[in-house]
């Protein structure tokens, strides 16, 4: 399978078929995927295709990549043998060393090695009633041989499956691309038993169990480090440049290179589960997704062969019936028509572009699904970044406690803990972090209530006390102007405050115990990205935060943030994010995947970050960096507008050729040969530029 005939050919082929609901053909993966009901079997279903498409097909294994055809050489064999007859018959014609029937015999030997790739394709497509390249061909040769115009019947033929033949070897470079990811994981593992090992095929090793990975050895499945420790680069997966250490606990992906150390991992996902297998799953997955510059190229090519066809005929007839004119003349402008007008080009053009920019993307541990998220990533004018994990580093730690009304330091922190301790926010989380690193003992606190984007409460000993942020604390009445002058202070150092305060008893008023300062280091490169983003033409970068406004507002201007959105709740961002569309047209939103979904699903393009091993980032995202590292955004922005206009470019030169030498058929000047030429030059030369995508 090499071009989008041929997938139509299988649609066709496919769709009549009883008991077949849906038919997805992936050209660049070479599958075809079939939803169908019992009644249908694979033995039925690759009956049909070599029937009525005319290709063979075999029933794939599960994750198993498509194998290239083994039609290359006969193939080869054809177009080469085809080639050499138009070429002898073409000397013997300008040299005179042979009689005319000689000539006209290499011409015809010519036209049926060539047409052997062709005119079956033709006649399939006639029997579904379709004008696809292969009946424009098949006409434009018969009309050629019906005015004795042997040479230049059989050129048509040799240049038109020369064509054919190497697009089917670009296509394969693509796949081959893709298909390179199934190479990055060894097809077997060490199994540890007792204290042997035992070389076994990763899909028979067991969740649970215990693998051994040697020193630089690739990693063969997911899992976490039970003993040893290592580098190990993770390239492959998240496209670090530099090698990571792995110790006890870390988790490791199918797929990454060990250093010099030797581990010994206990696997956590199946093979057919592991990130990489879902990375392939997805990028294969992503083709199917049509950019929408593939979608208009589609339609406009089911109306503009048959449009084509019609033209050809009137160009043929009206010239001699209203003005008189050659017959020959007109049927031979009217076979150059049909033969400039054959849209590979433009077919072609759009998905090697496409499926050479997600496997590049893939390769620096970029996830894009899909065409259509590539282009719009290409066409981003703002970005919405959530702060946590995406400009902080995602682990916040308290910096200070600050104790008032002479409450004992001890236990305003076991006070906080309790009630923090039935929570996983990250703020919670640090203070009860904090708590352990002082070995201070605390249970968790009863009647526990949360008030989700501003705090908790809960009793301790039977009294009541809240953890909160500068507006809840707020809203409880325990914030004097001393207290808020301190809060201020705080806020004003890019810090969070967390509040720890004390219900009275049978009201709602509240009086303050003490004030956590709890810090998020920015990440070392957060300043880079964002000077980055602004340098791919990103018109507006805001920051959407759960934190006060001064915190949020202090660390945007530490990183060159255009705009801060503080106090936001979840609904806020996703009201924010919905804004920042309406205003801008094409939006990202940058966050983890999890909590910032409905915000991420509200813009334009969702983009998750960290997602290696993150089972949700991956599917909730339209994007999903593998690694923590917000530069990427930048570089997929600039892959995505390269490939923007790599697109329009080979759309546009497709249509201007087909333009100039229609306009030259018209009037007689230029010949069936050139035309095909010209046809094959420009597909060659849009193949070529998209592949480009891949360095």
């Amino acid at each position: 399978m090499d071009c989008a005939e041929e997938v139509t050919a299988i649609q066709r082929a496919l769709q009549p078929v009883e008991g077949v609901r849906e038919v997805r053909v992936n050209l660049l993966a070479g599958k075809v995927t079939v939803k169908h009901g019992d009644q249908v079997d694979a033995d039925k279903l690759i009956k049909a295709i070599k029937t009525d498409a005319g290709l063979s097909a075999r029933a794939a294994a599960a994750g198993a990549p498509a194998e290239e055809e083994g039609s290359s050489s006969w193939r080869t064999i054809l177009v080469c043998t085809s080639g050499g007859l138009t070429g002898l018959g073409l000397l013997l014609g300008w040299l005179k060393l042979a009689p005319p029937i000689v000539q006209s015999v290499c011409f015809f030997g010519a036209i049926l090695a060539g047409g052997w790739l062709i005119v079956p394709k033709a006649f399939n497509a006639l029997r579904h009633r379709s004008f696809d390249m292969n009946v424009l061909m098949t006409v434009a040769v018969t009309g050629a041989l019906a005015i004795g115009e042997f040479g230049e019947a059989a050129a048509v033929v040799f240049l038109f499956a020369f064509s054919e033949l190497l697009e089917s070897w670009s296509v394969a470079r693509a796949r081959r691309a893709i298909s390179s990811l199934l190479k990055l994981a060894p097809e077997t593992a060490l199994l540890l038993e007792g204290d042997q090992t035992r070389e076994v095929p990763v899909a028979e090793v067991a969740v649970e169990s215990t693998i051994v990975i040697r020193s630089g050895a690739r990693v063969p499945l997911d899992g976490v480090v039970s003993k040893g420790a290592s580098s190990i680069n993770q390239a492959p997966i998240t496209g670090e440049s530099m090698p990571v250490e792995k110790k006890e606990g870390d988790e490791v992906f199918a797929g990454t290179i060990n250093g010099e150390g030797s581990l010994e991992v206990k696997v956590t996902k199946p093979a057919s589960d592991s990130t990489l297998s879902k990375i392939i799953r997805l990028v294969e997955d992503a083709q199917e997704q049509k950019a929408p510059a593939q979608r208009f190229v589609d339609r406009f090519a089911r109306i503009y062969t048959p449009a084509v066809m019609v033209v050809a005929l009137l160009v043929f007839l009206l010239p001699p019936l209203l003005a008189g004119q050659s017959w020959n003349v007109w049927l031979y402008r009217s076979l150059v028509l049909l033969v400039i007008a054959c849209p590979c080009a433009l077919v072609i053009a759009t998905p090697v572009s496409v499926v050479s920019g997600l496997t590049a993307m893939a390769r620096r541990g970029v996830l894009i699904k899909g065409g259509v998220h590539l282009e719009s990533i290409g066409a981003l004018r703002a970005i919405a970044l959530d702060k946590t994990g995406t400009i902080t580093e995602g682990t916040p730690k308290v910096q200070e406690v600050t104790v008032l009304d002479q409450a004992d330091e001890t236990r305003v922190i076991e006070l906080a803990a309790a009630i923090d301790a039935n929570s996983d926010h990250p703020l919670a989380v640090a203070i009860c972090a904090y708590a352990k690193d002082k070995g201070i003992r605390y249970s968790s606190a009863s009647d526990y209530r949360s008030h989700t984007g501003r705090g908790a409460e809960g009793r301790v000993k039977g009294r009541r006390f809240f953890v909160g942020n500068h507006r809840f604390a707020h809203e409880q009445g325990a914030c004097s102007p001393a207290i808020e002058k301190q809060l201020s202070d705080i806020e004003a150092r890019a810090l969070s405050v967390v509040v720890l305060g004390e219900f009275a008893e049978g009201s709602r008023s509240a009086t303050t115990l003490a004030i956590f300062a709890v810090g998020d280091a920015i990440r070392s490169n957060a300043s880079q990205a964002i000077k980055a983003l602004h340098e791919a033409r990103i018109e507006h970068v805001e920051m959407l935060s759960g934190d006060n406004q001064r915190t949020a507002s202090a660390i945007a201007k530490q990183v060159g943030i255009d705009d801060a959105k503080g106090d936001l709740l979840p609904d806020d961002k996703t009201a924010r994010v919905k804004e920042l569309v309406a205003k801008y047209g094409s939006v990202a939103m940058v966050g983890d995947g999890v909590n910032d979904a409905p915000a991420m699903a509200a813009a334009t393009v969702g983009i998750a970050m960290g997602a290696a091993g993150t089972d949700t980032a991956l599917e909730t995202a339209d994007i999903a960096l593998m690694q923590d590292d917000l530069t990427k955004v930048a570089d997929a922005i600039a892959h995505g507008r390269r490939t923007r206009r790599m697109i329009r470019f080979n759309i546009g030169f497709a249509l201007a050729v087909k333009a100039i030498f229609l306009g030259l058929a018209l009037f007689g000047q230029t010949s069936l040969w050139l035309a095909i030429l010209a046809d094959t030059g420009a597909t060659l030369l849009v193949i070529a530029n998209a592949l480009r995508l891949l360095r």
